[in-house]
Parts: structure tokens; sequence; C-alpha cells
């Protein structure tokens, strides 16, 4: 479901803009920057946020 929201968000976008997603561990950080680079998107970055928590923050260019 994690994917789908993005999905949307990205067609929203224009081209070469990017999209900042915060993630849960687990299946969404796995399988989000999967998708995204699936469907041709780039990933520009994936870290963890710095508060120590479980969230990632991914960064996508839309193609």
């Amino acid at each position: 479901m994690t994917f789908v929201r993005v999905k949307l968000a990205l067609e929203r976008l224009p081209s070469g803009a990017v999209l900042d997603v915060r993630l849960n561990a687990g299946e969404p950080l796995r399988n989000v920057p999967r998708s995204a680079q699936a469907e041709g998107h780039a990933i520009v970055s994936l870290a963890p946020e710095s508060d120590g928590s479980s969230i990632h923050r991914l960064v996508i260019r839309r193609a």
C-alpha cells in the first residue's frame, strides 16, 4: 500500500522533480525503493533519520 501512495504522488510531479518520503523499516523500506526503480525513477538518497528511530528518508527523482 505504501508504494501505491508514493506512485500517485510521483505521478503528480513533473519529470525531474524530487519526492521526499519517510518509510518505516521492514517491508516498506525494502519494497518502495525497488519498485520506484522498476518504474524508471532514480533513488537520490536513502538514509535513516538522525533521531535513531526506525524511520528512513527516501528521496526519489521522477523519471
